[in-house]
């Protein structure tokens, strides 16, 4: 072979291929698809054993895991309040007959006038109690008269349009229960029995009851509403000023 080209070879072979290999690993490692030495991995690799081992090698990219939830960052959970367990209703309100009454406890003797009453009985309770909460009040007019009005005396749609009527019910610890007529007894027996529907439920019920006219001897009217909703409630709108006064 000639001398000049064994010279072109050797320079071939110790200078332009070195050359272009040198190239081409610098463009396959910016691509990420060369490495040197061992893959660079996110945790060390699990032992295995030699029967479970794989039998092709690791790859050389490890794709990045994903930082985990910051738990911090969610608000803890907000605890049910503890129901006040000397709770008393303190203000009854039907926004649909114009009624809005102070509440009080039941007096000794002769109902109040003015006011409404929550009868005092360890067989019934206090709105959020589970149990029946009995509301009654006189037939007159700014008490409980839209009631008879419309049941008794039939005006205004009779007792079918108390049907679908919100009942609200303030209490002491500044909370409000809303509840709706669902029944209307026009005429219960003035005897010793004319609780014994609201004694033997066995879930929170609201009782309002009136007269059917003047006279204790008379048969009750009692409308029946169950409960389905409640909230908070500003401290004035559950602490109205009563004004009970003695019926003459």
């Amino acid at each position: 072979m000639p001398a000049f080209l064994r010279s072109l070879g050797r320079a071939v072979r110790e200078r332009v291929i070195p050359a272009v290999l040198t190239a081409a690993g610098v463009t396959l490692l910016a691509a990420g698809l060369l490495h040197y030495g061992a893959p660079a991995l996110a945790r060390p690799e699990p032992s295995a054993s030699p029967a479970s081992a794989p039998t092709t090698a690791p790859i050389g990219f490890v794709p990045p895991s994903l930082p985990p939830l910051l738990q911090a960052s969610l608000p803890p959970p907000t605890p049910a309040p503890t129901p006040d367990p000397h709770r008393v209703a303190t203000r009854v309100v039907i926004e649909a007959l114009d009624i809005d009454l102070a509440i009080v406890p039941q007096p000794s003797g002769y109902p109040w006038c003015n006011v409404a009453m929550y009868l005092k009985d360890t067989r019934l309770g206090q709105p959020g109690s589970g149990k029946s909460v009995y509301l009654y009040a006189h037939a007159r007019d700014g008490m409980f008269g839209p009631l008879y009005e419309r049941v008794t005396l039939g005006r205004h749609g009779g007792a079918k349009s108390l049907t679908g009527m919100v009942v609200a019910v303030y209490t002491s610890d500044d909370h409000l229960y809303e509840y709706q007529v669902t029944r209307v007894y026009p005429r219960v027996p003035a005897d010793t029995h004319f609780l014994d529907r609201a004694f033997a439920v066995t879930s929170e019920t609201l009782w309002l009851q009136t007269s059917t006219g003047h006279g204790g001897e008379l048969p009750k009217l009692q409308v029946v509403a169950k409960p389905f909703f409640d909230e908070p409630a500003a401290h004035a709108d559950a602490h109205p000023k009563a004004r009970p006064i003695a019926c003459g």
